[in-house]
């Protein structure tokens, strides 16, 4: 395949953090590298004992199709295949296949010069996963609350979990990691708006300026924070969204076991009220 014009300026020797020049190649205009090459095995391994263990259960459904857990005697325990191991062993393919596609991002950073915001951003979306299938469970010592591999019996967990505690959205650190997932979105949105209205105006006009831009937020909001100021406010709202949602998450159970509007009650036990 013939390199594109721009692709000499990112097409670049070097960067890589294991195998030197041996993993240093591209697929195309795709650059794989040693942890590109860890990410499909894993890729392809999860996917593959998904599929085995859709063979051994009931339904082909895709909405049906269910991986569980290990049940809660097992503990920490390594399950028989049929009864929970695939469940582990996919977790692990997960986890295998995130980390290197984190990794391979970090190389690609260092091939163009620039700052690993990339995959630190990748890596709290990783931290949430690893706090529901791994530390939340070794906290509550059983791998079986891991939520399950399924679509229906993804949802089911997720509403048991909420049921399990009362009222989950009560939570503290669930309002704030659905706070900040709304306001990503409209940060975000208001920014694309932007500039699509500015690149794409009327037939007749001239394409806006960053001037423009500037001007129009100045006016609607009384403060432009800036082309770059955007990216980073969504950067550290979507990382802080993830952050947040693990926190939620990993403090019920090991941490609060009652439901979570008792939890408020320290609010009405203020001597401010006396």
């Amino acid at each position: 395949m013939a390199m594109l014009s721009f692709e000499k300026k990112y097409r670049v020797r070097g960067g890589t953090l294991i195998g030197g020049d041996l993993f240093d190649f591209w697929v195309g205009p795709f650059y794989v590298g040693f942890f590109g090459v860890t990410t499909l095995f894993f890729a392809f391994l999860g996917t593959a004992l998904i599929i085995w263990g859709a063979a051994m259960g009931p339904t082909w459904n895709l909405w049906q199709i269910n991986i569980a857990p290990p049940d809660l005697s097992v503990g920490l325990g390594i399950a028989p295949m049929a009864e929970g191991g695939l469940w582990q062993v996919i977790t692990i393919c997960a986890i295998g296949a995130f980390c290197s596609w984190a990794l391979r991002e970090v190389e690609i950073c260092r091939k163009l010069g620039m700052g690993f915001h990339v995959p630190f951003a990748f890596g709290a979306a990783i931290l949430a996963y690893v706090t529901l299938q791994v530390f939340r469970p070794l906290l509550m010592g059983a791998w079986g609350h891991g939520f399950p591999y399924g679509i229906y019996s993804h949802l089911d967990w997720v509403s048991n979990v909420g049921y399990q505690y009362l009222h989950f959205h009560y939570n503290p650190a669930h309002m704030i990691a659905v706070s900040l997932f709304f306001t990503t979105t409209l940060a975000l949105s208001l920014h694309g708006s932007l500039i699509l209205s500015a690149s794409n105006p009327p037939e007749g006009e001239t394409v806006k300026t960053a001037e423009h831009e500037n001007a129009y937020f100045r006016d609607f909001i009384g403060y432009s924070i800036g082309a770059l100021g955007i990216h980073r406010l969504g950067l550290f709202l979507a990382v802080s969204a993830s952050v947040f949602s693990a926190i939620c998450i990993v403090i019920s159970g090991p941490f609060w076991t009652h439901g979570w509007p008792e939890w408020w009650s320290w609010w009405s036990d203020l001597p401010i009220w006396r």
